[in-house]
């Protein structure tokens, strides 16, 4: 099983760009689909990206974030980011990192949290606007 750790959250204005980091531990990193959820204060955790195992090339988008985001992998750094561009106030949310084996991206986003093999301890992503 997997260990997931993130980084790259902070405090950006409106407009702005951040990209999220999640480094995965252990073996067979390149077996695992990565996700992307996020919780705003006050809400439930929602999806917001997918990449399948395997490649980047596949991949998949809540509509909140689809054109603003992209996610991608980097499977010799065990390594999946979340390039998150037009940052809008609503965006506001601690972002967790998540890992499931052997699913498509479009699967990921369907699944409840007790259905996923691994979760990050979050990070904060504040926009202001």
């Amino acid at each position: 099983q997997v260990q997931l750790v993130e980084s790259g959250g902070g405090l950006v204005q409106a407009g702005g760009s951040l990209r999220l980091s999640c480094v995965a531990s252990g073996r067979s990193f390149a077996t695992y689909a990565m996700g992307w959820f996020r919780q705003a204060p006050g809400q439930e955790r929602e999806f917001a990206a997918a990449v399948g195992w395997g490649s980047s090339s596949n991949t998949y988008y809540a509509d909140s974030v689809k054109g603003r985001f992209t996610i991608s992998r980097d499977n010799a750094k065990n390594t999946v980011y979340l390039q998150m561009n037009s940052l809008k106030s609503e965006d506001t949310a601690v972002y967790y990192c998540a890992a499931r084996k052997f699913i498509a991206a479009q699967t990921m986003s369907g699944l409840n949290s007790n259905a996923l093999d691994a979760w990050g301890q979050g990070t904060l992503v504040t926009v202001s606007s």
